[in-house]
């Protein structure tokens, strides 16, 4: 006799259905991992929560909530590296989720604790230009001043591909010129490659020039 096979949608509704009892036994074994005091497995077990609800259950509140978790205990045992990765990804959601304080807070302090290591420096640009576009779609009055305030801090940072498309876009802003906003958008893009979350925030920004047109970076 055959086996008959599941069709796709059936497998996948009882993978579904299994999700909720995963997620409550990684709950159950991060608490045993806290009370025995094993903060930095604890904290692998919240990243695991975030990431199945990131990817699976598409709940981004909850997986910025278990992030920030898994960031505590890392900040408690010391080590940073773990805890920058996993506010990186909280800061990534805050901004999608147009909570832009929070994600200029975290990208200014990752930043500042890069800056000065030899091995992570060339990432703190990455972090303050994130942080200044974060700040550009509230107001191009802040991003001006953070914009300042980055090079003061990080003097390489004046030198970066990065500040100098901000410049050009904060010029472009003044002018309310949408065709020169999305010119120096597109030189960074032929050489940098720009993600999907540069993309949306670079949008947003264009967004609130005038005469903005299509709607894209093209």
């Amino acid at each position: 006799m055959h086996s008959v096979r599941q069709p796709n949608s059936i497998c996948n509704y009882r993978v579904n259905m299994t999700r909720p009892p995963v997620l409550w036994m990684l709950g159950m074994l991060t608490k045993k991992q806290i009370h025995k005091g094993r903060f930095t497995i604890a904290a692998k077990h919240h990243i695991t929560i975030a990431e199945i609800y990131e990817t699976e259950l598409v709940d981004i509140e909850k997986a910025i909530a278990h992030y920030e978790q898994a960031a505590d205990y890392y900040k408690g045992e010391e080590s940073n590296s773990s805890a920058n990765k996993c506010l990186l990804k909280v800061a990534t959601y805050a901004a999608q989720l147009e909570q832009y304080q929070k994600a200029v807070e975290i990208y200014e302090q990752v930043a500042t604790s890069t800056m000065d290591n030899p091995l992570l420096k060339y990432s703190a640009k990455e972090y303050f230009f994130k942080a200044a576009l974060c700040h550009f779609i509230v107001d191009e009055l802040n991003a001006k001043l953070a914009l300042e305030k980055y090079e003061e801090m990080f003097p390489a940072f004046t030198d970066s591909r990065e500040c100098k498309l901000l410049k050009k876009l904060l010029e472009a802003y003044e002018e309310q010129n949408c065709e020169a906003y999305t010119e120096a958008v597109k030189e960074f893009d032929s050489i940098s490659r720009l993600d999907q979350w540069l993309t949306t925030m670079l949008l947003r920004i264009k967004k609130s020039i005038q005469g903005e047109g299509e709607g894209d970076l093209k």
